[in-house]
């Protein structure tokens, strides 16, 4: 079965935990026990209703403030297709939180209030979806009942967001709206919205197609760790073992080594107890090359005829993590694919103003601010544009001092 990893936006109160724990009550994928833990909560704080939020929400503070503070993962499947949910906050002081949610998302579902229509958070959770590259958006306008399911306001709505995106790159878009609070066209259809021709919001996920979000043209594969076992066995093996970051690989395809430049071929692309005759992206597998290499964690094999850009010095799209500021010619650690290296922030060219995608001239980067810098690194990274390859055009920055993850960087 096909997993489809989805993440949730919005701005704080949209809906966004009840939204899925509407989804995994419709479609039978909570334990009887679950659901009575549930309806005592809901009774204990005094809610009209079973607060399906309770779900997702885990934490005591979470709980209390009504809010989502961490990213929660949930897990669901249908007989389509398996799914893998982040839920994520709506607080702008947790902008950062929503990053790492979406950083892995085939869909993200941006949640709109009909009641208060397009907001900052809106935007600025719609322009890091754009920045991450989800290749799916589903915009769901959610307390419809709130409006009495009037048509114009979905209408005004929708119209407010795309004339949004406009200048934004976002390839599929599609528009569902729904009540979470009381199921309208989450699981199954809704008699209260007569005038929607599309599907539930379950059926948008079952159909989404994700077989070409993946890069199958530009042959990657970080190599992530050596096996020699050593054994008597397998005395003489040699294995490179990783996980497929784009293209496709096969036995007798020459490749070539980065750093050093050595070329090879295939021999075999193994799995735990057997061999496979091609391998592609997201799998992990182990190659064999018919040459000794000197490969280490760190190094990339590619195509001789289609290589990345081998460089120390780049552009990339920011975004700040960390309450610290970032500062300008600090040694930082630079993680990217499996190699590490140490960085540098060169220059500031600009912030990026979330609401009017306007760009400003300061060189002041905290955060969950957004910007464009320019990044020098002790040595040679294999790098894509982010908008070609997820994998090998996403980087963190790391504080050496503190071990801390501070940014996620996209690389224009």
């Amino acid at each position: 079965m096909e997993l489809l990893r989805f993440t949730t936006a919005g701005s704080v109160d949209d809906g966004k935990s009840t939204l899925i724990g509407r989804l995994l009550y419709d479609s039978k994928s909570i334990f009887e026990d679950q659901l009575e833990a549930i309806k005592r909560a809901s009774i204990r704080r005094g809610n009209e209703h079973v607060d399906l939020a309770l779900l997702t929400d885990g934490l005591r503070a979470e709980r209390e403030q009504g809010i989502t503070i961490d990213v929660a993962y949930r897990y669901f499947a249908t007989p389509k297709r398996k799914f893998i949910i982040a839920d994520t906050p709506g607080h702008i002081q947790y902008t950062r939180n929503m990053v790492t949610g979406a950083s892995t998302a085939n869909a993200a579902i941006i949640l709109i209030d009909a009641r208060n229509g397009v907001t900052e958070q809106t935007c600025r959770h719609t322009y890091i979806a754009s920045l991450l590259r989800i290749p799916h958006i589903i915009v769901c306008i959610n307390k419809m009942d709130l409006v009495n399911f009037d048509e114009s306001v979905y209408n005004r709505i929708k119209e407010d967001y795309q004339k949004f995106i406009i200048t934004l790159q976002l390839r599929d878009v599609s528009f569902v709206p729904i009540s979470a609070l009381l199921g309208d066209n989450v699981v199954e259809l809704s008699n209260n919205t007569p005038w929607y021709n599309g599907g539930s919001l379950l059926h948008v996920l079952e159909n989404v197609e994700i077989g070409g979000d993946h890069n199958l043209t530009d042959a990657r594969f970080p190599v992530q760790y050596v096996i020699r076992p050593l054994s008597d066995e397998y005395h003489d093996y040699r294995g490179y073992a990783g996980r497929v970051a784009g293209g496709v690989f096969a036995p007798g395809d020459d490749v070539i080594s980065l750093p050093s430049g050595r070329e090879s071929k295939i021999k075999s692309i193994d799995l735990y107890q057997s061999s496979i005759d091609e391998a592609f992206p997201p799998q992990s597998v182990t190659l064999t090359l018919t040459d000794d290499i000197d490969l280490s964690r760190g190094d990339m094999l590619v195509k001789p005829d289609n290589l990345p850009e081998v460089t120390q010095e780049f552009d990339v799209m920011m975004c700040w993590m960390s309450e610290k500021p970032m500062i300008a010619s600090t040694k930082y650690a630079l993680k990217h694919t499996t190699n590490e290296v140490k960085c540098l922030i060169k220059a500031v060219k600009y912030k990026i103003n979330v609401n009017t995608l306007a760009h400003i001239e300061d060189s002041k980067i905290g955060l969950n601010d957004i910007a464009r810098v320019t990044i020098k690194t002790t040595k040679p990274v294999f790098i894509d544009p982010y908008s070609k390859n997820r994998r090998t055009g996403a980087l963190i920055i790391i504080d050496e001092a503190t071990n801390n993850t501070v940014g996620v960087g996209m690389v224009i």
